[in-house]
């Protein structure tokens, strides 16, 4: 059961250092939103703003985030839809599914970023980067884009 229904946004420019409950951060400068974990456990969500990653729609009063989030390296791997600042519980998936969603976003990554292949170390670093570092230092996509073509190699 998600503790958090309703959420209020604010445009920042930087991330607090501590993500209050109930409250989805939107940076445009750094390209990224965050929150703490709508089930109430306390982690740090953070869902960077890319073609091949989230997009938000802001109506002027509420914001919808695309896709869903799925929180599948938290122990409370809880998932769930925020649209038009609500929060909508989503069924759980299993392990096969979070797979074959990784595979996909590697494929989408690859294809956007014109590389044959993008190994799923090297967008799990990028996440797991992306989410202890709030937030990503400016160019972070050309800095991304430049680490991702050195791990090819």
């Amino acid at each position: 059961m998600m503790r958090h229904s309703d959420l209020e946004h604010r445009f920042v420019d930087t991330f607090p250092e501590t993500l209050e409950p109930g409250v989805l951060y939107v940076s445009m400068e750094f390209g990224s939103a965050a929150h703490s974990c709508c089930c109430g456990c306390g982690e740090e969500v953070v869902t960077p703003l890319t073609p091949t990653d989230w997009n938000i729609s802001y109506d002027g009063e509420t914001i919808t985030l695309h896709p869903s989030v799925g929180s599948w390296t938290l122990p409370c791997r809880s998932h769930y839809v925020i649209r038009r600042n609500r929060v909508i519980e989503a069924p759980p998936w299993s392990d096969a599914e979070v797979a074959a969603e990784r595979r996909r976003d590697r494929r989408a990554k690859a294809a956007h970023y014109g590389l044959d292949e993008v190994s799923e170390v090297a967008v799990s670093k990028v996440n797991v980067e992306r989410s202890q570092t709030l937030p990503a230092a400016p160019g972070w996509k050309k800095r991304f884009l430049a680490w991702l073509m050195g791990s090819k190699s």
